[in-house]
């Protein structure tokens, strides 16, 4: 057992989403940052799909009824086991009575601690990750609180031993993302000028960001006619211009479908660094055709791999 000492700011279970179930209202949920969580489970040798904890802001702090395996990736939120500090982007070993505490984020803004097995939570439409909007999933479908207990599931698929990921493989956290957009499907709804205003301009992170959707502040991108549309599917990445002209970007608990236009899309690889973007932080958008976005998936499946081989070489 797992026991939760401290919750954190807002602390839940995620897995890499629940997949399918959009066309029936169902958001995709899942972890915001699939390279940290990706890796996590690498680290203990689970499955990718096995559940982990998201921390966000301000970390959680748990005690360990058995000895485990863990490995905490993402935002640096100075991690300590039994008030000794763990290093991040790693797996090590907590014993059996040990205490492991995160504090708020010096770098980043969501943390991942995974364990060897996963944690056991019942599956919801072939997920285990937590939407709280709709109280779905993970720990009886909300955040963690003070008391709560976590159980280790059965996850694993090879042994592994402790291990430090090479600087090569982590992310850089600063406060000024370059996002790669795909253009469309509404981008004929904008001028030339107002598009190219979009990609010219630096737009802020606001306040108003959560699992749902990041909005940003900034030059005011408005459209030739009308902002609205009649309401299409929505996807993660998904960049809607409402009346305002301020760009929203969807991400993980994003709604299925949405009537504002929207001018682009950030790739799925670039949605990583998005979810570790904290207020006041700046983003700067690059407009990518399509071959440089599945070209930046394989950069990323080829990480997986290589970090795979490094840690099932070195038994």
């Amino acid at each position: 057992m797992i026991t939760t000492i401290q919750p954190g700011y807002f602390t839940t279970v995620q897995d890499e989403g629940r997949w399918g179930y959009q066309a029936y209202g169902m958001p995709i949920a899942g972890a915001m940052d699939r390279y940290a969580c990706r890796v996590a489970n690498l680290l203990v040798g689970n499955s990718p799909n096995a559940a982990v904890l998201e921390m966000t802001a301000v970390g959680a702090a748990f005690k360990f009824d058995e000895e485990q395996q863990v490995a905490v990736c993402g935002a640096e939120m100075q991690g300590k086991v039994n008030g000794l500090p763990v290093s991040n982007w790693s797996s090590f070993v907590v014993q059996k009575g040990g205490e492991l505490r995160f504090e708020a984020v010096t770098k980043g803004y969501r943390t991942y601690l995974a364990v060897r097995g996963g944690f056991a939570v019942p599956l919801v439409l072939g997920s285990r990750s937590t939407c709280t909007r709709a109280k779905v999933g993970g720990f009886e479908g909300r955040t963690l609180r003070q008391g709560d207990v976590l159980y280790v599931g059965q996850d694993s698929r090879f042994p592994v031993k402790e291990h430090k990921l090479e600087a090569v493989y982590i992310p850089n956290y600063t406060g000024s993302i370059n996002l790669r957009v795909m253009l469309g499907p509404q981008d004929n709804m904008f001028s030339h000028d107002a598009v190219e205003k979009f990609f010219k301009s630096v737009y802020a992170v606001t306040n108003q960001i959560d699992r749902i959707g990041y909005w940003l502040k900034g030059p005011k991108v408005m459209h030739s006619d009308k902002a609205d549309i009649v309401s299409d599917a929505m996807w993660p990445g998904a960049i809607q211009i409402p009346s305002n002209g301020m760009p929203f970007i969807m991400t993980a608990d994003h709604q299925t479908t949405g009537g504002f236009a929207k001018i682009g899309s950030v790739i799925r690889s670039d949605l990583t660094l998005l979810a570790q973007a904290s207020p006041g932080d700046t983003i700067h958008f690059c407009c990518v055709a399509e071959d440089a976005a599945i070209q930046a998936l394989r950069e990323e499946e080829r990480c997986y791999d290589a970090i795979m081989r490094a840690v099932v070489q070195q038994q």
